[in-house]
């Protein structure tokens, strides 16, 4: 009995860290970071900035892509 009880505390701290880990991983944060913080006007700022350059790298490549499309025609 026992074994079964410390079994069932490990499990729920290794699914405890595991959540931790995982949301700081997929927020792209350090991984021993407190996960419940809000983000700073800073980094939204950062984020924000990265999906505008990406979006219009996509918009250039698209457009370069239909130019040479028509230059073959």
């Amino acid at each position: 009995m026992k074994q079964v009880k410390t079994a069932v505390i490990w499990l729920v701290v290794g699914l405890a860290l595991g959540l931790w880990f995982g949301v700081n991983i997929g927020k792209g944060k350090p991984v021993f970071s407190n996960p419940f913080q809000a983000s700073t006007v800073q980094e939204k700022l950062r984020q924000t900035g990265d999906d505008i350059l990406e979006k219009s790298g996509d918009a250039l490549e698209k457009g370069g892509q239909a130019l040479k499309e028509s230059a073959r025609d």
